[in-house]
């Protein structure tokens, strides 16, 4: 079995939180929130999920850098890029192909492109 990150995009201009989306159509949201929560208990019935979350958007982020010896803290992300990781899931699959399946699942459910990759595994 392998480990995947199962990550989705946020345009950085919108900054979209779990308090934003209340501006969205209420029926809209519960209907997204009703097929994430579906996408959840199928990974977690298959086996496949390991965790999952929603991350704050990147200008909450500190970046803490003690390369030089003496911690720097930094406030915001350690790139300005025009999209970031909003949410994730990690799940536990045989292959990529079964990775890929999930997440055609998880795109369908969140209507949002999701990208797809394993993680290392530990040098033996």
């Amino acid at each position: 079995m392998t480990q995947y990150f199962l990550t989705m995009p946020h345009d950085t201009a919108d900054e979209p939180t779990m308090e934003s989306m209340q501006e969205m159509d209420p029926a809209e949201l519960e209907a997204i929130i009703a097929a994430v929560d579906g996408f959840n208990t199928a990974l977690t019935e298959s086996g496949a999920w390991v965790t999952a979350g929603g991350l704050m958007p990147p200008s909450t982020a500190i970046t803490v850098d003690a390369t030089a010896g003496e911690a720097k803290r930094i406030p915001g992300p350690f790139v300005e890029a025009p999209q970031y990781v909003g949410g994730f899931w990690i799940i536990d699959v045989a292959d990529e192909e079964a990775a890929l399946g999930w997440a055609e699942r998880c795109s369908a459910a969140v209507q949002s492109r999701i990208e797809v990759r394993a993680l290392q595994e530990r040098p033996e």
